[in-house]
């Protein structure tokens, strides 16, 4: 039992040491650090006990695979880098959506993903 809490507690610290989504693949390569030996099977085992514990919660993109936040923030959106595929916390929201809403429409919530260069891919293509 204390090498699945060891686990976890290394998989919870890599996603808040990177203060962004992480896919199965980055939690992988990053927990494998603090945990040497530990497997993708681990990584998928802990990522869905810690989505039904409340613990992260999933961020999915349109066409690619889920990536994995801790709980809790408020209200943001993600910066989705179109050449490393990382996806970054945006902590603005423009705002007012509903006047977006065709009329007579509720809006109950809203979801934005910006697309283009992080600062590090952007250097790099320049």
């Amino acid at each position: 039992m204390e090498r699945n809490t060891r686990q976890r507690k290394a998989i919870h610290q890599c996603i808040e040491d990177a203060g962004r989504p992480l896919s199965p693949q980055e939690l992988l390569e990053h927990a494998q650090g603090v945990v040497p030996g530990i497997g993708l099977a681990t990584i998928y085992r802990n990522i869905k006990s810690m989505l039904e514990a409340g613990e992260i919660t999933a961020v999915s993109l349109p066409g690619g695979g889920d990536r994995y936040e801790l709980s809790g923030h408020a209200h943001h959106h993600h910066f989705h880098c179109r050449v490393c595929d990382r996806v970054y916390e945006v902590h603005a929201c423009p705002g007012d959506m509903q006047k977006l809403a065709p009329e007579g429409f509720v809006l109950e919530s809203h979801e934005l993903t910006l697309y283009g260069l992080c600062s590090a891919c952007r250097t790099i293509a320049s």
